[in-house]
């Protein structure tokens, strides 16, 4: 059994006068976020055995904020082709994974990430969170993808991986809800 645990950066400042995308920082309330989602995950006991990442500055400045809640730091993979990736493109990335890797977390960008979940679980029923990231899949959300292979180079669209959780900052604190 194989876990997959995916997690958007959190929300960025747009008001922030960088010169690329890629240097964008988080904005207060996704510092927050992150931090919640970070002790909610410590509460789902959430290791991973390997982790790669975006190294935009939004994705380094989520896991700091993740890694407070969390209450320990897991060593990050930076890996350039995260940034901005379309979900076949984040797949490759997962195939490369050592197959002793167990639990590997993913930390990047939309619309890869939903677009990942939505390629690799079924349609059918089977996963009762899908239509919720159908969706949306907000900043700072964290999912949890199981699958029943042993080797990461076998993962795709036929796999039947099941979505076993799906969680907004939202959803752990109402205060982290979208912006009225």
């Amino acid at each position: 059994m194989k876990t997959l645990t995916l997690l958007r950066h959190a929300k960025s400042g747009w008001d922030d006068p960088v010169a690329r995308d890629f240097d964008r920082p988080l904005n207060p309330k996704g510092v927050r976020a992150a931090v919640t989602m970070g002790r909610h995950a410590a509460g789902l006991d959430l290791v991973a055995d390997r982790l790669v990442a975006s190294p935009a500055v939004r994705v380094k400045e989520t896991l700091e904020s993740f890694f407070e809640g969390l209450g320990h730091a897991l060593e990050p993979v930076w890996d350039r082709r995260v940034y901005l990736a379309s979900a076949p493109t984040l797949l490759d990335i997962i195939r490369e994974t050592d197959a002793s890797v167990d639990h590997l977390m993913l930390v990047g960008h939309n619309p890869g990430l939903e677009d990942l979940v939505l390629m690799l679980v079924p349609d059918d029923g089977s996963s009762p969170l899908r239509p919720e990231v159908e969706k949306k899949f907000p900043t700072a959300s964290l999912a949890r993808v199981r699958w029943s292979g042993e080797d990461w180079s076998a993962l795709g669209p036929d796999s039947n991986a099941e979505l076993e959780l799906f969680v907004r900052p939202r959803d752990v604190d109402p205060k982290l809800g979208p912006d009225t």
